[in-house]
């Protein structure tokens, strides 16, 4: 039966529900610009009624949970899209850095090639004079000091990829341990019935750095939250996280291991696999494309000018150092053979006026030296593959960044804090409150009115 206790009882009920409820809203407040927070809800539910004969009395209301707005299905969604912005991150940075050094400058070596043949025309109209026969070997100084600098900026590009990827191997590392120990503090909370919501946003938000790092798929169950790898490799499970490595091979740089077996090609996308690409396919492919324009151009040359004789009227050697067999290395390692300007072969016959072999070595221009191509289409290749690759991941970059935005506004929408709406419930918490307040108020002085009955002055 009710009963002014009862009714007691219920405002007390009332009281904590709200109180309750006014926390959730403030801490929304408190949080409204914190990267990753997920807002609260209140959980309202009414108290089981007491059933008296054909009555049945209202017993009030419990604050049942907070709940955390989320969308786990766009959660995914935005961590599949910041493994690709990851990805393509440091695809195109390091690309970038690749293109600096093809970028066309008086030290390139597309300018030098063309200043190499140039100086030849001067040495058609002059044979015999040593000073432009100097200027020949000066330009093909340069054309080899060209070569060296471009192939020694992208080995030092790739050395310098090859640390970053030990150092996001490490920041995965940290990551898997982090997201492990959270694991475990939400499994805690929620096996005693608690609110895990502040610990579940930490996780998401370490997820989500984790995924611009290296692929990550979730696997839910009753026992916690595993993370793998794209191709299964477990990073974390539960409480327990699993390690990456770092072993080098035998060109000295890193690979990346997980659990003694190399995962380096397996690694679909994030930062990891950006650094990857670059390193082992673009400036491999690249380095092997100047080897073997530099390989041919140095032949070519070096056969032009033992075609024909010398100031001294000596049949003519090389021009350049022999490339090597393989052609490996050969941009590296390029070099002018001769240094006195009176060697270089431009006579046809012998005399010290014939220019006759100058055509020879002229018509190396336009021979197919590497891949069917004269050197200047081949150089040519080279800046477009590099160019495109730039452009192509730039546009690929920004569309997947308009992605990613666009995915996190509509998390927003969702788990986001409207700093309205918050003051509305404000509103509507706060005279809940007051009115409990009221209620108690009134059945304490109605109590001291029943208990003082009878009472006489």
């Amino acid at each position: 039966m009710s009963s002014l206790f009862a009714t007691m009882a219920i405002a007390t009920g009332a009281l904590q529900a709200e109180q309750g409820a006014l926390s959730a809203t403030t801490n929304n407040v408190a949080n409204a610009n914190t990267p990753g927070y997920s807002r609260l809800v209140p959980v309202l539910v009414e108290n089981d009624p007491v059933i008296v004969g054909s009555i049945a009395y209202g017993t009030g209301v419990s604050l049942q949970n907070l709940q955390g707005i989320r969308d786990p299905i766009l959660q995914l969604r935005i961590q599949e899209e910041t493994q690709q912005q990851g990805q393509l991150n440091s695809f195109v940075a390091g690309m970038q850095q690749v293109q600096v050094n093809f970028n066309s400058s008086t030290g390139d070596i597309g300018t030098q090639i063309s200043n190499f043949f140039s100086s030849l025309d001067q040495l058609s109209t002059s044979p015999s004079s040593l000073a432009v026969r100097q200027g020949v070997l000066t330009a093909a100084g340069n054309l080899a000091t060209a070569f060296n600098n471009t192939a020694d900026a992208l080995s030092s590009q790739q050395h310098n990829l090859d640390l970053s990827i030990g150092q996001a191997v490490q920041q995965v590392n940290t990551l898997t341990s982090q997201i492990a120990a959270l694991n475990a503090q939400i499994m805690t909370a929620q096996g005693v019935n608690q609110n895990a919501s502040a610990f579940i946003d930490k996780r998401d938000v370490l997820i989500g750095q984790l995924s611009s790092l290296i692929d990550v798929s979730e696997i839910r169950s009753d026992n916690g939250l595993t993370l793998t790898t794209s191709n299964g490799t477990a990073l974390v499970v539960g409480n327990q996280s699993f390690a990456l490595s770092t072993q080098s091979n035998p060109s000295g740089l890193q690979d990346v291991f997980a659990q003694g077996k190399d995962i380096t090609t397996q690694i679909a996308s994030g930062q990891l696999a950006g650094l990857v690409q670059v390193r082992d396919q673009k400036i491999p492919a690249l380095l092997s494309s100047l080897d073997a324009l530099a390989s041919g151009l140095a032949t070519a040359l070096n056969t032009a000018n033992q075609a024909g004789f010398d100031l001294n009227g000596a049949a003519g050697g090389n021009l350049f150092v022999p490339p090597p067999a393989s052609g490996t290395g050969a941009a590296g390692s390029l070099a002018v053979a001769i240094t006195d300007p009176a060697l270089i072969a431009a006579s046809s016959d012998g005399s010290a006026g014939s220019n006759g072999n100058v055509a020879a070595l002229s018509a190396v221009h336009d021979q197919a030296v590497a891949g069917g191509q004269n050197p200047t289409d081949a150089y040519g290749n080279i800046l477009f593959s590099v160019g495109n690759d730039v452009a192509n991941g730039s546009a690929e970059l920004s569309s997947s960044q308009l992605i990613l935005q666009q995915l996190q506004d509509q998390r927003g929408s969702i788990s986001g804090v409207s700093l309205d709406e918050e003051a509305a419930n404000l509103v509507q918490f706060q005279r809940a409150y007051e009115a409990a307040t009221h209620i108690i108020t009134a059945v304490d002085e109605m109590l001291a009115t029943v208990i003082n009955m009878g009472v006489t002055s």
